[in-house]
C-alpha cells in the first residue's frame, strides 16, 4: 500500500514524518530501515509517525535510520508541531510522546519552541549498568550523563577540532556502562551562554545537529555550573536555543523547514 511522507529538517538535522492519524500504524523496524537508507531509500536521521491521540493533537512515535526506536526527538517534534499548527492555523499545540505531553509554540520569529520535559539523572533512568554519580562518570574525560527520554553522555573539551568523533563516538556509544547504548556529545564552551557541539548519535552516526542532544549537552553544562540557564547551542548545521532553570522542564527553540513530500510504494519506488 502506498505510504505518504513529508521530509523536513532542522538546521540540517533531517527527518521524515508519516501521518497515520485515522489509520493503522504502518511502521516496522524493517520499513524504517529501508526508508532511512540514504542510497536506496529516502534517508533521514529520525522518522516520526503521527497517530491519533485522545488528549493531544497527535501521538508521536520515533525511529532511527537503523530501525531502532527512541522515545525523544527534538527536531522531529518541532517539525510535527510546525506541520500541525499550520494545519490548524494556531500558534500552540500539544503533542504526546513517550516523554509525556509536550507543549509546542511558534515564536514571534517563526521558530518552534518545545517543552521537552524534565531531564532525568538517576542511574536507572538513563540507564547505566551500575549505580554511579551521573554528574561525573568514571570514564576517561570525566563525562556527565543524563536522559531526555534517550541517553546522553557529554564530554567537555578544550578544542573540538582535535576530537576524532568518528573513532571515539561508536566506542563510547557501545560502552558496557550504557546497556541501551548512548548518544555522545563533545562540547567546547565558547562562553557561559554559547557552546559549540558535535555529536555521535546513537543508531545514526554524525548528524548536522540534534534537538535532544542539544538539550542533553546544555543540561549537563548547567548542572556542572559551567553555563547559564539560557544557552545558544551551535551545531554543524546551525544554532538552537536551550533553556533550563535547573529544576523544571527543558525548552528547545529553533527553526524547522519543509523539504518535500512524496509517496513510498511497496517496492520503495517514490512519487514526489
Amino acid at each position: 500500500m502506498p505510504l505518504s511522507f513529508h521530509k523536513m529538517h532542522a538546521n540540517g538535522d533531517d527527518f521524515v514524518i508519516v501521518d497515520s492519524r485515522n489509520s493503522a500504524n504502518p511502521m516496522t523496524s524493517t520499513m524504517a530501515r529501508r526508508m532511512g537508507d540514504r542510497h536506496r531509500g529516502i534517508g533521514f536521521n529520525q522518522l516520526a509517525v503521527l497517530l491519533n491521540c485522545d488528549d493531544a493533537a497527535a501521538r508521536l512515535m520515533f525511529w532511527n535510520a537503523d530501525g531502532s526506536t527512541l522515545d525523544a526527538c527534538g527536531s522531529a517534534t518541532r517539525g510535527a508541531a510546525d506541520m500541525l499548527m499550520r494545519e490548524s492555523n494556531t500558534t500552540s499545540i500539544t503533542l504526546r510522546t513517550n516523554r509525556g505531553l509536550l507543549t509546542c509554540e511558534r515564536t514571534s520569529s517563526g521558530a518552534i519552541s518545545v517543552n521537552m520535559g524534565e531531564p532525568l539523572f538517576g542511574w536507572t533512568e538513563i540507564p547505566l549498568a551500575l549505580e554511579l554519580d551521573t554528574a561525573v562518570l568514571p570514564l576517561a574525560g570525566d563525562p556527565a550523563a543524563t536522559s531526555m527520554g534517550n541517553p546522553h553522555c557529554t564530554y567537555f573539551v578544550d578544542d573540538l577540532t582535535a576530537v576524532d568523533i568518528a573513532t571515539l563516538g561508536p566506542t563510547i556509544e557501545t560502552n558496557p556502562l550504557f546497556p541501551l547504548k548512548t548518544n555522545v556529545h563533545f562540547v567546547q564552551i565558547i562562553n557561559r551562554k554559547h557552546i559549540r557541539l558535535r555529536i555521535w548519535e546513537r543508531g545514526g552516526g554524525i548528524p548536522l545537529g540534534s534537538g535532544s542532544c542539544s538539550c542533553g549537552a546544555a543540561v549537563n553544562g548547567i548542572r556542572r555550573g559551567l553555563l547559564d540557564h539560557c544557552v545558544e547551542v551551535e551545531c554543524d548545521g546551525g544554532t538552537v536555543t536551550v533553556q533550563w532553570d535547573g529544576v523544571g522542564p527543558v525548552f528547545l527553540i529553533g527553526p524547522v523547514e519543509a523539504t518535500f513530500s512524496g509517496t513510498v510504494h511497496d517496492s520503495l519506488s517514490y512519487r514526489l
